[in-house]
């Protein structure tokens, strides 16, 4: 990757008007990005709800030089994260949970006691658990077509002690989340991803949007690329995804999914509950997901009622910093 060059530098403007003036010069900015390789993927900018820019840069696939849709699919790392939060919430609405409860009372025969018997769904949720990450040698060395279900992650962390007394400190832990998909599928007796599809998905509008098999992606789905080898040049990321994602992340979707997505949270439609398990006051939201030839991002500003979404195919912070330079500039429109 090229060092930073002066035409990519944050640049002090201040916009009359959410028009001409700032839609080109993000135009330029991702222009100059795509150029010096440091960007492919699409981005979204919306207004009240409304796209008013919309533009897709590089190749879904290189191989075949088939170039990034504005309605191309892209995998959203941990974004999914959110969509396990909410289904937890509408569980614990529907009284069929607690966040207090503890992981024994769904998962009897989880390996760890002291998880069993002192991890909470609040600890689980605000990543207060303790609980270890499926990342590490294990991961490497499993061959990722036999990471097909959440259940499939569950012995790449469950033997591991709590880093800490739960609730005395906060670690981001997928296998957390991992265990939340788990007790999802068992209170609502469907599996992870068919509760997503019918109570997230569906409910708002979101039909290119899921946990889609490796060998299974449908068309118009990009490819990740990461420089994360030794020698540095864009691969496909193919042998390091797992098969199939899960409720830590791993799923699909596209810009114009997770703008319906933006909308129903600010309408209430979707709730996302906060570290109580009560619906969240206010409609802002950020939240990322990296890996190997994966970078996602979503920004919601209900102050400013923008939305931004930026969806790359290369190694972080490659949607992460198009999408938090974008929030900077519209920061500073005045209306």
């Amino acid at each position: 990757m090229r060092p930073e060059t002066k035409k990519n530098q944050t640049r002090p403007l201040r916009f009359s008007l959410p028009g001409v003036e700032f839609i080109s010069t993000v135009e330029k900015y991702l222009n100059d990005r795509f150029s010096d390789n440091l960007f492919s993927g699409v981005v979204l900018i919306a207004k009240d709800d409304k796209p008013i820019f919309h533009r897709a840069y590089g190749f879904a696939n290189r191989e075949t030089k088939t170039a990034n849709k504005t309605d191309t699919k892209f995998n959203l790392g941990s974004i999914n994260k959110i969509f396990t939060r909410i289904a937890i919430g509408q569980l614990v609405a529907a009284g069929k949970v607690s966040f207090d409860d503890k992981l024994g009372k769904f998962l009897p025969d989880y390996p760890n006691k002291d998880a069993r018997e002192k991890v909470t769904i609040r600890h689980l949720v605000t990543m207060k658990s303790g609980i270890g990450d499926f990342f590490g040698e294990k991961f490497i060395a499993m061959p990722k077509a036999k990471l097909r279900k959440n259940s499939d992650f569950i012995p790449l962390f469950a033997d591991k002690p709590l880093a800490f007394e739960p609730g005395t400190n906060e670690q981001y832990s997928n296998g957390g989340y991992i265990l939340l998909g788990a007790i999802i599928e068992k209170i609502s007796g469907k599996n992870y991803y068919d509760y997503v599809r019918e109570n997230i998905f569906k409910p708002a509008g979101m039909m290119n949007t899921d946990s889609f098999e490796a060998d299974k992606l449908p068309a118009n789905t990009a490819n990740g690329y990461t420089k994360r080898n030794p020698k540095n040049e864009l691969l496909n990321n193919a042998d390091t995804r797992p098969f199939r994602g899960s409720a830590a992340g791993g799923g699909y979707s596209n810009a114009e999914d997770l703008l319906k997505f933006s909308s129903a949270v600010k309408s209430g439609k979707l709730i996302i509950p906060d570290d109580d398990g009560q619906p969240r006051k206010g409609s802002g939201l950020g939240s990322a997901g990296g890996s190997d030839g994966i970078n996602a991002l979503l920004l919601i500003n209900g102050q400013t009622n923008y939305t931004i979404i930026v969806l790359s195919n290369y190694d972080p912070p490659s949607a992460e910093k198009v999408g938090e330079q974008i929030r900077d500039w519209t920061k500073q429109i005045k209306d």
